[in-house]
This record gives structure tokens, C-alpha cells and sequence, in this order.
């Protein structure tokens, strides 16, 4: 992004008045004869977030061997995660791991090996925690100490939903976030739907109508 682009970005956010939450980025991460390519190219995204105001980079990926995962994935994803979690910070950035399908972290287990080999913090999505057969009440319970930034997005029958038409409890993990005194930022997602606009104010409506 140029900077005539960078200025773009910043005068459309302000005449909108959208803040600039966070970017998501990932790798491979298990792979030593590319992890510097990675790294470096997370060490330029976050210095572009930063520069334009953000305040998260999240962090996605893991990759699953074609012969299938090994316990040594974790040990590397966990030191690179560790690394990446330095970059952020001496960007002004609060770093969080994104447990994401496709990864070698789906399931509750595999988030748990992860986190034992890391100190980053964690920005559970709630349809993807699910749809790793995790409970997201329970995950965001477990990890409540570590979330410093969290995305809401419900879930069905292997579907991605706005908020409200799936079986999500959302009033129990914003609870949980209460209790615990989290002030960060809560961002709801759906990576797509028939109608993006709709689907935007479905999700609006039901947090209004959860009255928390």
C-alpha cells in the first residue's frame, strides 16, 4: 500500500467513523526452510497495521502435513507464535492466536497442545471453536485470562450464521467477559452470506434485543 493509499484508508475511516480494530495474517509456521519468509512478511504487516492506527494482530495457521500432524508441529508453531507475539509488541500491536479450520489447531485438544508451548494470547472465533467440536462457552471459561480480543459469529449444521440463527450461546460467553472485567474489543464476523447488508442487522438486532 503506497502512501496516497494509506492516506485513503485513513480518511475513509474517519469519514465513517470506523476504528481500525486489528489485521489477521498467518503461515505455514512448521517449516524451518521458510519461516524467515513468513516472519518477515508478518514483521511488514505489522508495521503497516500499526502505522494506520490498529490495535490487534491476529494470528492464524499451522500447517497439517500430508502425512499428518506431528507433536513436534506445536513445539515450532509455538516458538514462532512467540516470536511473532515480539514483533507485534514492539509495534504497539496486541498479538493473539486465531485457532482457525484448516489448521493444525480445530479441535480442543489441539488448541490446549498449542497453548502449553506458547505465551501468546488467544482470539477465540466462536463458530470456528465450534465447528472444531469445541464448546466456546468453555473455551473462552478456560482461556478467559488470555483473550484480549475475541470475534462472535454463530454456527449450524456446518454453516456459518449472523448471530441469533444458529445454536450459539452468546450470552454466556459475554457474561464471562463481564465477570472477568474484559474491556476489549468484541467484533462480530461471518465470512459470508447470501446478503451481506442483511446479515450485518440480523446480527445488530439480536445484540440489542440480549439487552446486556
Amino acid at each position: 500500500m503506497g502512501m496516497d493509499r494509506k492516506e485513503e484508508f485513513s480518511a475513509w475511516m474517519r469519514e465513517y467513523g470506523l476504528f481500525f480494530v486489528g489485521v489477521y495474517t498467518g503461515g505455514n509456521f512448521i517449516f524451518p526452510e521458510i519461516l524467515e519468509e513468513e516472519i518477515a512478511k508478518i514483521e511488514k504487516v505489522a508495521k503497516l497495521a500499526s502505522g494506520l492506527g490498529a490495535e490487534h494482530l491476529v494470528i492464524g495457521g499451522g500447517a497439517v502435513r500430508s502425512n499428518g500432524i506431528q507433536d513436534e508441529d506445536y513445539i515450532l508453531l509455538g516458538k514462532a507464535l512467540d516470536r511473532i507475539a515480539e514483533i507485534a509488541e514492539s509495534n504497539h500491536l496486541i498479538p493473539s492466536y486465531h485457532p482457525h479450520m484448516g489448521t493444525c489447531v480445530e479441535t480442543p485438544e489441539q488448541l490446549d497442545r498449542l497453548m502449553s508451548c506458547t505465551s501468546i494470547n488467544i482470539c477465540p472465533d466462536t463458530a470456528h471453536i465450534e465447528a472444531g467440536g469445541g464448546d466456546p462457552v468453555e473455551t473462552v471459561r478456560k482461556y478467559i485470562g488470555r483473550i484480549r480480543y475475541i470475534h462472535l459469529k454463530d454456527y449450524e449444521n456446518g454453516t456459518f450464521l449472523p448471530l441469533g440463527k444458529g445454536h450459539q450461546k452468546f450470552a454466556e460467553i459475554i457474561n464471562l467477559l463481564k465477570e472477568a472485567d474484559y474491556s476489549g474489543w468484541v467484533t462480530v464476523e461471518l465470512d459470508e452470506y447470501a446478503d451481506p447488508l442483511e446479515g450485518a442487522k440480523i446480527s445488530r438486532d439480536y445484540l440489542r434485543k440480549l439487552d446486556l
